[in-house]
């Protein structure tokens, strides 16, 4: 029987049990801060993610009660972090490989050196950001194009008398923004996830994907050109005394730029073509019993689609590549490939291990409170949808890991309330990819630090920038969002 509250020692005494449930629920939300700020801080100071999201994930358990903690590792932590793996490091993998032997075969720098000739060694920004959005776009992983991009900024940047340490920025707007999430047809991982939620694929919402990824550009360029013109004013340049300079671009004997451009086109074309086919020939599930296999689960083929075609049409472009220049290409291959698979295994297991981090930040007491706070706030499935994505993607400083784990936990949940409001599957998959690319590039973010990394900066000098497209595309999924409500275009 609820106590009631009148008298001097009845209110004492209500008194008391209110602040105790406050204080109790202020330190829970405290235990899920804490080991979020911790690996932000790890992240930014070089330290591994691979290391310290375990590490620090079990801190915040071991705060409540220390017995919780082996099974929080082993049951939570591993079992979400091997799940991941299973499931996408094909991606990974296929799109490290598709992206190294677009660079052995000098295709990455001959589309780089056509558009520099078409738009202009002036427009040095426009120029990189339009290459790695068409690579990235491609299927080219991020990361590689970050390391393909970088000398051709170098270059451009001093030529134009531009500070260096806008150039993170500069390849962010390229390649972390609107090819990887927003713009329908993306072969990227974040556009891919939310296909196993909503049995959607990736060309789903293409107008608001279209209208999301001109805003996410256009203001990106603005803002990128304001920060130019305002160091100009200032008399700043290039600068002098850096680190990890790149050698001078060879820019000689390059392939047909027109040629080039042909693997990201079947990349981008058979990626649609091969759903359609998976579907078709293989419907709804399939069955292993059926073929006299027992003790494994049907596959649905809806959720795993998408996976499929993105990995078919991955395989496809690096054969093209292959026929298209192989004498390029074999020099050095088993070397140069065997660093793009080490490449793609690292930035799996950052990517796993963040998610398996925020699976056991999801499982806290304190984050259960913070999401039926916010789901009592927000009751629009479509709002709530992206700042729980959001939410999540920069708790784990991956979009994927962030988006996964929110869509695992809460998929369902959308969906019938979509349902309710008479809102498509297709919108939900749009919201959830472009929300994941939202406060993913937080400090922590894997491709941020490589990012930083590969250019000799910090966080200090350039992180400013990265954190403005950070906002630019958190901005975009309530632009589309709020589109959407005003004139249903999908």
């Amino acid at each position: 029987m609820k106590e009631e509250c009148f008298g001097p020692s009845s209110i004492f005494r209500c008194g008391l049990n209110y602040f105790s449930t406050f204080n109790k629920l202020f330190m829970e939300i405290i235990f899920v801060v804490l080991p979020l700020l911790l690996l932000m801080y790890a992240a930014y100071k070089g330290f591994s993610v691979i290391l310290f999201a375990p590490l620090t994930a079990m801190l915040g358990v071991l705060l409540i009660d220390r017995s919780w903690v082996p099974a929080f590792f082993s049951g939570i932590f591993m079992e979400k972090m091997a799940g991941f793996i299973k499931l996408y490091f094909p991606v990974f993998l296929l799109g490290a490989i598709f992206g190294k032997v677009i660079e052995l075969s000098g295709f990455a720098k001959s589309i780089a050196q056509i558009i520099i000739k078409v738009i202009g060694e002036s427009r040095s920004m426009l120029a990189i950001v339009l290459v790695g959005a068409l690579l990235t776009y491609g299927g080219v992983s991020l990361f590689v194009v970050a390391f393909a991009l970088y000398p051709f900024a170098a270059e451009l940047f001093k030529k134009a008398n531009i500070p260096k340490r806008l150039i993170p920025g500069t390849i962010a707007l390229g390649a972390f923004t609107f090819t990887m999430d927003a713009l329908p047809g993306s072969p990227q991982i974040q556009n891919i996830i939310p296909t196993t939620f909503f049995n959607t694929n990736t060309w789903a919402a293409p107008w608001l994907g279209l209208i999301g990824g001109i805003f996410i550009f256009c203001t990106g360029m603005i803002y990128l050109e304001w920060r130019r013109r305002r160091a100009k004013n200032a008399g700043e340049g290039y600068g002098i005394g850096h680190i990890n300079e790149p050698d001078e671009m060879a820019s000689d004997n390059l392939p047909n730029a027109f040629l080039a451009i042909l693997p990201l086109l079947i990349v981008g074309l058979c990626n649609r073509i091969i759903i359609e086919l998976i579907i078709r020939n293989y419907g709804v599930n399939f069955d292993f019993s059926a073929i006299g296999i027992s003790g494994v689960p049907p596959i649905e083929i809806q959720k795993l689609a998408a996976v499929w075609a993105v990995e078919g049409a991955l395989l496809l472009g690096i054969l093209a590549v292959l026929i298209l220049a192989f004498k390029r290409v074999k020099a050095n291959f088993n070397a140069r490939i065997n660093l793009s698979i080490g490449g793609a295994l690292l930035a799996t297991l950052n990517t796993a291990s963040e998610y398996g981090f925020g699976a056991v930040i999801a499982a806290l007491p304190g984050f259960k409170a913070l999401n039926a706070g916010l789901a009592s706030a927000i009751r629009d499935p479509l709002i709530n949808e992206a700042v729980t994505v959001t939410s999540l993607s920069g708790i784990t400083g991956s979009a994927s890991g962030g988006m996964s784990i929110a869509l695992a936990t809460m998929s369902e949940t959308y969906i019938k309330a979509a349902a309710k409001s008479g809102i498509m599957p297709e919108v939900l998959h749009r919201v959830a990819s472009m929300a994941s690319g939202g406060m993913d590039t937080l400090p922590h973010n894997g491709a941020v630090i490589t990012l930083l990394a590969i250019t000799g900066l910090t966080h200090r000098q350039s992180y400013v920038d990265i954190f403005a497209m950070t906002i630019l595309k958190t901005a975009a999924v309530f632009l589309i969002i709020a589109i959407y409500y005003l004139t249903g275009i999908v």
